[in-house]
């Protein structure tokens, strides 16, 4: 074998040692992942309208809920927080997509008459009665609502109404009716506003009202208002949640309805509302009910 040959071999054993080196020094390495994105896909309609009390809106518990919602589903939700003959009004017509409210009676009529379905309970807190320390109507000195309300009628107070057909409204109506009673005209002021206000304005007159207890106790540091009654079954108020009907309004949003319905029955969101308060004022503002 002469001189030139044998590079020639020697050479060829080299590239294949280099090639044999390579391969196992690859097979060796672990393939880097492709990374997974987590972000949440876009709903093909991402806007939701949302009708419901002010008492969700002005007690805190929405700021609290919507940002959560859109974050985990990728909906957009544009709240019109009224009274709930408003907001149940506005579902009665297709202009809005999900309703959050709080007067069981007239809820159900939207059920029965099919303009609203999967309607769900949610939570619920109470009515109280608040009034001005002084108490000249002598509500504290009460142990029913009749009773109170029959006191606030026989004395000079003034009892400021929300007068809007939202749930306090409707609550309170019904609670005068059944008191047999109402105050003389001049007496019984309607603020045609919503809870904040009402509450508000009867602070600025010294007179009473009735009021859900978030709305009070999230306002209460600006009133001049106690609550003086409180704790009777009578004044139980509840919240239900419910889709306005694909079937009889197609233009609303069902998928974006059916998954803020989803949400607020959620274990997790129960949570939310049976905590929320509980930091700021040593008790929760509303009692998580779904389920039950």
């Amino acid at each position: 074998m002469n001189k030139k040959h044998r590079l020639r071999l020697s050479f060829g054993f080299t590239l294949l040692l280099i090639t044999l080196m390579v391969i196992v020094s690859g097979c060796g390495k672990t393939a880097t992942p492709t990374p997974q994105t987590t972000e949440t896909p876009k709903p093909a309609n991402p806007n939701i309208i949302l009708a419901t009390t002010t008492s969700t809106q002005d007690s805190g518990l929405l700021e609290v809920l919507i940002p959560e919602f859109e974050k985990k589903t990728g909906y957009k939700v544009q709240t019109i927080a009224v009274g709930t003959g408003a907001a149940l009004a506005m579902g009665e017509k297709g202009d809005a997509d999900v309703l959050l409210v709080h007067a069981p009676d007239s809820e159900k009529k939207l059920v029965d008459n099919k303009a609203a379905i999967n309607y769900q309970l949610v939570m619920h807190n109470d009515f109280v009665i608040v009034g001005p320390s002084t108490d000249p109507a002598k509500v504290k000195e009460t142990k029913t609502v009749v009773d109170a309300f029959k006191g606030i009628a026989a004395s000079s107070s003034i009892f400021v109404t929300r007068g809007d057909d939202s749930g306090t409204d409707k609550m309170e109506k019904a609670l005068w009716t059944k008191a047999s009673v109402k105050p003389a005209a001049d007496k019984y002021q309607s603020t045609g506003q919503g809870m904040g206000q009402t509450l508000t304005i009867a602070s600025e007159k010294a007179a009473y009202t009735l009021t859900d207890r978030a709305t009070y106790l999230a306002t209460k540091k600006n009133l001049k208002l106690d609550i003086l009654l409180e704790g009777e079954t009578s004044l139980l108020n509840i919240y239900h949640v419910m889709q306005v009907n694909p079937e009889k309004f197609p233009k609303v949003n069902a998928d974006g309805a059916k998954a803020f319905v989803d949400f607020m029955i959620n274990a997790d969101t129960q949570k939310l509302i049976a905590d929320f308060g509980k930091d700021k004022y040593g008790q929760p503002l509303f009692f998580a009910d779904a389920g039950k």
